[in-house]
């Protein structure tokens, strides 16, 4: 045998070897993919919340606009713990959060009747209208915002995003 045809041999390789190639060709495109998904998720996240800090008025940080936002979007009462739980923070850094909403007089913090210890949190009228007058000072952002992107386009990945945010909710209280 000469050089050349050596040089020209193709190993070759059994139909399982090559399922398996495949597969783990698959499974390594699969994991490219979906963290460049997630990771440009997580940039869209830092920019429009950037943006979004910068419109925010009556001193009201992202933290406490998503407070006032979670009343408006979810439910009109809840304890600490429930709003510590929904936005993956500690009780304590949620404590602090709540703490200056009240200052602001943007909700208010009362015991449980209930319970000796629980208490209970809801968002006040001024409350309302903080989160009102935050939504109205972004509406510029969003009026442009709308004009650079088509509407269907958005619609349609509205529905895929909240699809995974519902599966991502549930995951999180999965046993490791």
């Amino acid at each position: 045998m000469n050089k050349t045809s050596a040089s020209k041999r193709v190993s070759v390789k059994s139909q399982p070897e090559i399922n398996q190639a495949n597969n783990n060709q698959s499974s390594k495109d699969d994991h490219e993919l979906l963290f460049a998904y997630f990771n440009e998720i997580n940039i869209v996240s830092q920019l429009s919340t950037g943006i979004f800090e910068r419109h925010l008025v009556d001193g009201l940080t992202v933290s406490q606009f998503s407070v006032l936002n979670w009343f408006i979007r979810v439910d009109n009462v809840a304890t600490p713990g429930r709003l510590a739980t929904a936005f993956q923070v500690t009780k304590g850094a949620m404590t602090n959060t709540l703490k200056k909403l009240v200052n602001k007089q943007l909700i208010t913090v009362d015991p449980d009747a209930s319970s000796g210890r629980r208490k209970i949190v809801k968002l006040t009228s001024k409350g309302r209208k903080s989160r009102d007058n935050a939504m109205k000072a972004i509406y510029p952002v969003i009026d442009e915002f709308s004009g650079a992107f088509d509407r269907k386009q958005i619609e349609k990945q509205i529905v895929a995003i909240q699809s995974i945010r519902r599966y991502l909710d549930e995951y999180r209280y999965r046993k490791p």
